[in-house]
């Protein structure tokens, strides 16, 4: 749909296919940048409209545009009990009264202009409140006797007469936040120009409706780095690549945004807390974005950008600082590494604290040198990383660079680069050095407060699995497709049992690289083809990069809430066409939900 969709509006507008160069999904863009240009930028903290009990009453319901409430695709058991509750504008939310909301939010869906480099002319967008990335959202987990729910209100602004590609039509995801399926931003839950929708985000641990971690949740399911992104079902490369992406931050007593709390991990904290976001673009002559419908393996772009900038830099003090490193997209595989072979201490991967610190980014056998040795990240993984610039002096030049071979939008060679692309350059201050009370998390510094590691991982229950499954992950007559199908929003591929643990097993076509995405719940990689899987830096996930024809086996719990939930390939152009399906978390003996 989106292909024939976008084909079909070729015409004048800012954003059409109009690239001069393309091989193998590689786009050229006709325009020399230098790097290092301009600063890298960070992006707002997002502010709530209203706070307390009953925030929800004061959203307003117009604004630029006419705006209307939108209701859940599909119809409402208006007349069946039901887990739920009737929000403000008449949409249904499970648990919304237990979990009211402490902070209302809107967020504004819309076209602007923005500059990603000097000798780039002003390129058309859409963004979350008009930028890419959209603001950061910063909150807290639900504690006893300080709720933190959000309600966030998506107001769609963008133009109806829109053409090129991307569609006007959207879904926000959260992505593997611990939410209720007609908050998740479901591919099939889309909703156009000139209305809204309301997702309710609870800010709650997994674990909480039962068993023996009710009624908080299991601290060792704690989240940090997650994102949120458009969803829009046949669109969500299209729409992604036009710019709608965003950080959301979840914090608790550990990790706690404040290094000088002496009950917390001492993480770098405020402005030494960084999120970065990666993608790679192309650029017509005109300076509006190139979007190459036609391969359908993945596409690249030649301008890589963080934080909406080609090759920025970044002002760093002699100290230490944390950074959130997301991929988000459309296609290329990232294996990050510093310029001048120093490690990179990992302390996060898909926005789970790992158990320790783990040292990345160094040779380890200069004569056999492994990819693996650099944090490689698929569309979608996150990685935090502690990097230290006391060591280095002033005036010093250092950058983050891409050490991944990659030719095609189908997958990395899997071979280190012949020679590593800056994609960050840190420029270290010229002063002293500077007060620092963040530290990287060791077994005295935790010691201090109680504790042995960072954050444990879950229990693995593998006698009392009540299912496994299985799912292949292929090519088949041109479509991407997972157990010989392609999407289909109607049907159920799987229903899963609430209160239960399921293996799952993942297995990769050859000649792809697939970054496996399963809304909702976490994983733990229990092995790798075959080989039982125990990567210090892999942990807790949300994402499971399979590498062309390998085998992952993935266990999970699932719980709290019921409905309907895909999992999909995370290269967006592999989603799109259409490498997805639904599955439902189901209860027999409760009453339906939406």
């Amino acid at each position: 749909m989106g292909l024939i969709t976008g084909a079909a509006a070729l015409g004048p507008a800012s954003r059409i296919l109009a690239q001069t160069s393309t091989t193998n999904g590689v786009g050229v863009t006709p325009i020399v940048t230098q790097p290092f240009m301009e600063a890298c930028p960070i992006m707002p903290v997002k502010a709530p409209v209203a706070t307390g009990l009953g925030c929800e009453n004061s959203l307003s319901l117009t604004n630029s545009v006419t705006l209307q409430p939108m209701t859940m695709a599909g119809p409402l058991k208006a007349n069946v009990p039901f887990e739920g509750e009737r929000t403000a504008i008449g949409t249904y939310h499970q648990r919304y009264a237990q979990f009211a909301p402490q902070n209302a939010y809107e967020l504004h869906v819309k076209e602007t202009k923005q500059k990603f480099h000097p000798a780039i002319p002003a390129t058309p967008v859409w963004g979350f409140d008009g930028t890419f990335p959209g603001p950061t959202f910063k909150a807290r987990y639900q504690k006893p006797g300080a709720p933190s729910a959000n309600l966030v209100r998506f107001y769609n602004e963008l133009p109806s007469n829109h053409v090129g590609f991307g569609i006007p039509s959207v879904t926000t995801h959260l992505h593997n936040a611990h939410t209720a399926p007609e908050s998740d931003g479901n591919p099939s839950n889309f909703f156009g120009p000139g209305t809204c929708w309301d997702n309710h985000y609870p800010n709650v641990l997994a674990g909480f409706s039962t068993g023996p971690f009710a009624p908080n949740g299991d601290p060792n399911e704690t989240l940090g780095t997650c994102w949120y992104h458009d969803h829009r079902q046949d669109f969500t490369a299209q729409n992604v690549y036009a710019g709608l992406e965003g950080f959301y931050l979840l914090f608790d007593n550990l990790d706690c945004d404040n290094e000088a709390d002496p009950a917390g991990l001492h993480l770098p904290s405020g402005k030494y807390d960084v999120p970065l976001m990666f993608n790679d673009k192309v650029f017509n002559i005109d300076g509006s974005l190139a979007y190459d419908f036609f391969s359908l393996d993945g596409i690249l772009g030649d301008k890589l950008c963080v934080n909406g900038k080609v090759q920025p830099y970044m002002n760093v003090e002699r100290r230490k600082y944390r950074f959130r490193m997301l991929n988000g997209g459309p296609s290329r595989v990232y294996a990050f590494g510093m310029s001048d072979g120093s490690a990179m201490m990992q302390i996060a991967n898909d926005g789970n604290l790992l158990p320790m610190p783990v040292s990345r980014g160094v040779i380890k056998n200069p004569l056999l040198p492994d990819i693996n040795d650099y944090i490689v990240t698929g569309v979608a993984e996150r990685h935090d990383i502690i990097i230290d610039f006391s060591k280095y002096g002033p005036n010093t030049r250092v950058y983050l660079v891409n050490w991944a071979e990659q030719i095609n939008g189908a997958q990395p060679t899997g071979k280190i680069a012949k020679t590593s692309t800056p994609l960050l350059q840190f420029r270290v201050g010229n002063l002293p050095l500077v007060a620092d009370q963040s530290v990287i998390p060791n077994a005295a510094s935790l010691g201090a407060i109680g504790r042995t590691t960072m954050r444990d991982l879950p229990t693995v229950d593998l006698p009392n699995v009540a299912q496994n499954r299985s799912w292949k992950f292929e090519r088949v007559n041109g479509a991407w497709v997972i157990n010989g199908n392609i999407f289909d929003a109607n049907v159920v591929s799987a229903s899963v049992q609430r209160n239960t643990s399921e293996v799952w097993t993942l297995q990769g076509g050859s000649g792809w690289w697939h970054p496996v995405h399963i809304h909702f719940e976490e994983h733990q990689i229990l092995s790798r083809n075959g080989v039982p899987f125990a990567l210090p830096y892999e942990g807790r996930k949300d994402v499971c990069l399979l590498r062309g024809g390998e085998t992952a086996v993935l266990y999970f719990r699932f719980r709290d809430w019921l409905g309907k939930y895909p999992m999909h390939c995370h290269n967006v152009v592999h989603e799109d066409h259409a490498m997805m399906i639904r599955w439902d978390l189901v209860d027999p003996n409760a009453a339906p939900t939406v």
